[in-house]
């Protein structure tokens, strides 16, 4: 059995390698950050935006749907409280005054997240209902 002095010791060195690798990841990230900044053309950001979307599409689906039957109603769950949380980036894109392209499909994502939020909500009662005892 170890002693406690050098399992202390070994943890103090083990924090101050873990600190040392975190301020190299930060200054790491800071070079990143700075490079895409500098070396990024002023039209490229709707190429990088729609790329994400089409990759977080494939993700989404790829994830979906190898999901176990078993696990349906917990991933429901789960996408109420993102729908959520979707819903007040929406509102936020809708909230101020006038009319503009952001605006309107910001109030198109708050009413489709509002159905997505409240359909999830019965689909999730409904099929609580399921597991409880019969009266």
């Amino acid at each position: 059995m170890a002693d406690p002095a050098s399992l202390a010791q070994q943890a103090g060195e083990l924090a101050g390698d873990a600190g040392a690798l975190a301020r190299k990841l930060d200054a790491l990230a800071q070079q990143l950050a700075l490079a895409t900044q500098q070396g990024a053309p002023d039209g490229t950001p709707f190429v990088f935006q729609l790329t994400v979307f089409v990759l977080a599409i494939f993700v989404g689906y790829y994830v979906v749907w190898r999901v176990t039957p078993a696990l349906h109603s917990p991933l429901m769950s789960v996408t109420n409280a993102v729908s959520s949380v979707i819903i007040v980036g929406a509102l936020i894109a809708a909230g101020p005054v006038g009319i503009s392209f952001a605006k309107v499909m910001g109030f198109v994502a708050v009413t489709l997240a509002a159905v997505n939020i409240f359909g999830g909500f019965i689909v999730t009662h409904r099929m609580l209902q399921m597991f409880q005892r019969k009266k």
